[in-house]
Parts: C-alpha cells; sequence; structure tokens
C-alpha cells in the first residue's frame, strides 16, 4: 500500500506499522495516547460531524491554536477526506489579519484552541458574515467542543465518507495557508495533495527515523514546515508527542526522551543562554570547564582531519560537560532539524560537537516547504549553508553577479498551485519559463551546497554606490554574545548603520564581571562604559566584514522586538517597514 493523498497516511500507518502510541499529549500531569486504530476512528467522527453540520467539497474551515495536538491531526484529516478546505491561522495574527483572512477565505466554521483565542475571533465576529460557528478544543463551559462537533459515523455517513475519499484526486486542493508575510496583506497559498506528498516523501529519505522512534511537536501547526515534518513522523510510524500545554519545552523534551524533533533558531539560541547562564552560577573550576568546552565545541569542523589534541579535548569536552547537554534534551536526541529562519554557524558547530546534530534547511510554504536541507549521511552537512537540494527539487541562481550570487529559483512537484483569488500574484511568482521565484538571494558553496545571503527585496544600495544584503550583516552581529537582535540599515544613505538589542543576560554577567552596577535595560542602553564597550564589539564584528558592509554607528534599544508587538512575523523575521518607521528618530539620530 501506498499513499498518494494527506488522509492516506494514517490507514498507510495502519497497514504497515500500526501503532499502540501513534499521538500523544499531556493533559495537566497525564499522558493521553492514541492508536493508529483510534486516530481513524476519530478522524471519521471529524468527518461525520461536519458532514451533519451540512459542509460540502470545497467549504472552508479554519484551525486557530498555538501548537498542535492529536486533536488538531483529527479535525485535519477529517476535513480533508470529505473535501473541506482546512486553513490554519497563526494565532498571533492581527485582529485585521484574522478579519482579512476570514473574509477572503470565506471561512464557514472555526476551531480554535482555548478561551484566549475563542475571546480574540469573538471579537472580530460581527465583521465575519460567513462564520456559522466557533468550536474549541479546550472544554469550556459556555462554548460548544469538539465532544459537539464530532459525530459517530453512521453506516450512511461511511458510505459518503468512502465515496467523497474516492473521488478526492492527489492534484487536487488540499489546503490554504496564508503566508506571514513582512509586508502587506497575507497571501493564501494553495497546496494539493501531491505537492505536500511529494515533499513528505522526498524528506522521508533524508531523515533515518521510523516506526521504532520518539519525536516531539512544539512549533505552531499553522506553519507548513512543522505540519509537514509531523506528516513524516506519522507516515514512518513513529511515536508523536505534541507539546500541547504552553509549558517549559525544555522540560517536555526532557520527559519524552524523543529521537528527532524540529525547532527554530530561537530554540538553541535559549537552550545555549541556559546552558552558559548556569555556567556562570556555579564555582570556579566548573565555570572554567565549560567555557572551555564551549570553545572547543566552536572551532569543530565536520570532514576534518582533526590534530590528536584537539581530538582529546573533545572527547573530555563530551565527556564532562556535552553529555549534560545531551541529558537535557532527553539523552538520546539523533537528530535537530532546524528552518524557519538563519542559524548562526557557530551553534550549528557547537551542538554538533556536542553529540546532537543540527540539520539546518531551507524552504517557503510555496513549495511545500522543503527546498534544500542538510543531510544525515557522511559528507551530507556543510556548515553555514542550507544544504543540498532534495530529491525531484530543480534548483538554479538566476542573474548571476561576479560573485555567482543571485535569486534562487525553484521548480518540482512540491511548487504550489498558485495564491487563492489572487492572479496578479501567482503570475508575478513565475518566470515566463515556469520557475517559482522565491525571493531569496543565494549562491553554490562546494558546488553542491546553497547558501542563502539574503532577501532581494531587502538588498539596498547605499549612497556610495554599493549594495548590501542586511540579512548577511544581522546574521554576523548576531554571532556576538552580546547582542540578541539586530537590524542593519543603510538604504540611501552615506553608509551602513545598525539598530542593537543587546542579550541582557549576557551584558548582566559582563557588568558584574565589571563592577558596573546592574539597574533595567532601559538605563544600561546610556551607560557609558556599556556604549563603549558595545562600540569595541561592533568594531570585532566589522573587522570581519568588507569595508562597505561595517557598521560605522549603532543605537542601543531596550526591548526585544515580539511578534506580538508586530515588530515580527509568526516565523521570527523582522518586519523591516515597521520597525525602521518605528525607529525613525533613532535611525536619523544615527547618521547626524
Amino acid at each position: 500500500m501506498d499513499f498518494r493523498r494527506l488522509f492516506d497516511i494514517f490507514p498507510y500507518q495502519q497497514a504497515r506499522f500500526p501503532n499502540k502510541k501513534a499521538l500523544s499529549y499531556k493533559a495537566g500531569i497525564q499522558w493521553i495516547h492514541y492508536s493508529t486504530d483510534e486516530c481513524i476512528e476519530l478522524i471519521n467522527k471529524v468527518s461525520a460531524g461536519l458532514l451533519s453540520l451540512g459542509l460540502k467539497r470545497g467549504d472552508k474551515v479554519g484551525i486557530l491554536t498555538y501548537r498542535g495536538c492529536p486533536q488538531w491531526a483529527f479535525l485535519d484529516f477529517g476535513m480533508q477526506q470529505i473535501g473541506v478546505i482546512p486553513v490554519p491561522v497563526h494565532a498571533s495574527s492581527s485582529r485585521d489579519e484574522l478579519t482579512y483572512i476570514f473574509k477572503e477565505a470565506a471561512i464557514s466554521y472555526c476551531i480554535v484552541s482555548n478561551r484566549e483565542l475563542l475571546d480574540k475571533l469573538e471579537g472580530i465576529r460581527p465583521d465575519l458574515s460567513t462564520l456559522k460557528g466557533i468550536y474549541t478544543i479546550q472544554k469550556l463551559p459556555d462554548a460548544p467542543g469538539l465532544d459537539q462537533l464530532m459525530k459517530e459515523p453512521s453506516a450512511n455517513h461511511l458510505e459518503t465518507i468512502q465515496a467523497m475519499r474516492a473521488s478526492i484526486h492527489e492534484d487536487d486542493l488540499a489546503t490554504i495557508i496564508y503566508t506571514s508575510g513582512s509586508s502587506g496583506q497575507p497571501k493564501g497559498v494553495m497546496l494539493s495533495h501531491k505537492n505536500i506528498v511529494s515533499n513528505i516523501k522526498a524528506t522521508i529519505s533524508l531523515i533515518p527515523t521510523n516506526y521504532t522512534k520518539r519525536a516531539v511537536s512544539f512549533l505552531p501547526m499553522s506553519h507548513i514546515f512543522e505540519r509537514m515534518v509531523t506528516y513524516t513522523y506519522m507516515a514512518v510510524g513513529a511515536s508523536l508527542y505534541y507539546a500541547w500545554q504552553r509549558d517549559d519545552l525544555q522540560a517536555f523534551v526532557k520527559e519524552v526522551r524523543p529521537h528527532y524533533f524540529t525547532v527554530v533558531p530561537r530554540f538553541l539560541e535559549n537552550v545555549y543562554d541556559q546552558i552558559v547562564d548556569r555556567i556562570s552560577e556555579r564555582g570556579f573550576l566548573i565555570k572554567k570547564l565549560g567555557l572551555w568546552a564551549i570553545r572547543i565545541g566552536e572551532k569543530y569542523r565536520i570532514g576534518r582531519n582533526f590534530a590528536l589534541a584537539y581530538w582529546i579535548q573533545l572527547r573530555l569536552a563530551n565527556r564532562f560537560v556535552f553529555s549534560y547537554w545531551r541529558h537535557q534534551l532527553g539523552g538520546r536526541v539523533e537528530g535537530l532539524v532546524v528552518g524557519s529562519a538563519a542559524l548562526q554557524p557557530r551553534l550549528a558547530r557547537l551542538f554538533t560537537a556536542a553529540q546532537i546534530p543540527v540539520k539546518e534547511g531551507y524552504g517557503l510554504t510555496e513549495t511545500s516547504p522543503v527546498i534544500s536541507f542538510n543531510r544525515f549521511e557522511p559528507g551530507g552537512t556543510r556548515f553555514g549553508t542550507v544544504g543540498i537540494p532534495i530529491p525531484g527539487i530543480e534548483v538554479k541562481i538566476e542573474t548571476q553577479d561576479e560573485k555567482e550570487e543571485g535569486e534562487i529559483l525553484v521548480k518540482g512537484p512540491g511548487i504550489m498551485m498558485g495564491y487563492f483569488q489572487n492572479e496578479e500574484a501567482t503570475k508575478a511568482a513565475f518566470t515566463e519559463d515556469g520557475w517559482l521565484r522565491t525571493g531569496d538571494v543565494g549562491q553554490w558553496a562546494g558546488k553542491r551546497f546553497l547558501s542563502i545571503t539574503g532577501r532581494k527585496k531587502d538588498i539596498f544600495k547605499t549612497s556610495s554606490g554599493k549594495y548590501v544584503a542586511p540579512e548577511e550583516i544581522e546574521i554576523h552581529f548576531n554571532t556576538s554574545t552580546y547582542i540578541e537582535q539586530c537590524l542593519a540599515v543603510g538604504f540611501q544613505r552615506p553608509y551602513v548603520a545598525t539598530l542593537i538589542i543587546p542579550h541582557f543576560p549576557s551584558l548582566k554577567r559582563w557588568c558584574e564581571e565589571n563592577d558596573i552596577h546592574w539597574t533595567s535595560p532601559q538605563y544600561m542602553i546610556h551607560n557609558h562604559k556599556i556604549i563603549h564597550f558595545y562600540e569595541k564589539e561592533i568594531e570585532r564584528l566589522n573587522n570581519e566584514l568588507p569595508k562597505h558592509k561595517r557598521s560605522r554607528s549603532f543605537h542601543l534599544l531596550h526591548e526585544a522586538w515580539q511578534v506580538s508587538s508586530g515588530e515580527l512575523t509568526p516565523t521570527l523575521k523582522i518586519k523591516r517597514e515597521v520597525v525602521t518607521k518605528k525607529f525613525e528618530k533613532e535611525i536619523t539620530e544615527m547618521y547626524s
């Protein structure tokens, strides 16, 4: 048996490797497990409930949650197998974004995770003429829940479900996913079953997971990255544990002891920060040993013949320091798959040296999503790149300059059907000969590894005539222990300048070591000793950049940019137009 449509995945799992703990989550302190058979039964109950509501093929139903859970999967597959189109929506979306999405997609029903999101949606409900009802996953006394939505399927229901399943082709629309977008209104990406299934099958061959493994999911299911990866776990029969509750992720991971899970770079940065914090709080010898191990790990290079002295040092670091890191992540992690944003190569080297393999990949919602990926097999990883194109995907670099750098174009079975009700944007997304324009600028490294150097629309030209990719500078500056976030500016200006948000835990430790009295971030950024310290730190970072990319001025800010405040997209990318407008005064001062 094979699977060609997404809703074929659980029958495929049932036929090949039925699992008693296929999907699991924690309710309070109790674990709830669902077998493969139970998952199929509950998926059919969702379908029966939707049919009882009068929903028909092509109708749109929204799912608004912070994270995934087994019920998310039941809803997703239950809709798909009767031709209802699931439209997952980012929980962090603003009221205006929600209103726009619900109106454009004509969403008729929506399932939300909890009271908070129910109230958020109820607040705009008067503006949503097509919305007939809202159901909650969390049981609430005053709102209909999944118990009211799901129905025990009658013989007639089961006959109808089977007939509808048989009528759905792999080229039919499976879902609409609205891109977060760093500017403008979100666009609805239409993905077929074939689009996503082709990506699943290509990825299965690259991740050595199977029915004996455990995986964890805690990223939002409104992102195609996490959604596709969870489909992949299901397709190979791995036991999938959802971090449904918004609690301590590291504690959850330590309890589940997974072999694989997906993360965004910020997760690894937080793990690293917490490790450094704990090291700093220990005695002199432990602190010295921990920081020494980090320096050893940051020097790690794949594929090199290590000098005997380094090999011995790395073994000692793993024995006495990195073993503790692995224990904090459950003790048996075989791979962390990183996506969504750029990962600092320094952290990729460090965690890999600690025997926690980190594999960075690259993709778009429009490509279902994976385009390239660093591999687990020997020779398949190169730090600082997003890996090798996956099977079935063609990649080329358009309008290469003298550095062989240009826009990344892709072709393959995972490329979207188009943007929902937006022919103009769909046409603009493709070249005349059918290549998808990613909007990202990149180049080849070592002939077969893809390296991303920035976003085409973000590249600016200084008044001195030099082109600058701001992301390249920001990624480089973010390698500093003392920089949390950074935005490079310079369009039609004489030089590059940077807005910088310090990493305040590291800065506080530096102040303690240098006898500088600590108060609060909003006051510390004006301390002349701290400003002088950042001048030296930026000078050090600048020395590793070409002259036209060096930051000749900077301004410290005391509050991190957040999704909730509108400065970041749900995938944690900076909304440049929003940030530059908000800090227009500070930017002007950097050039005065």
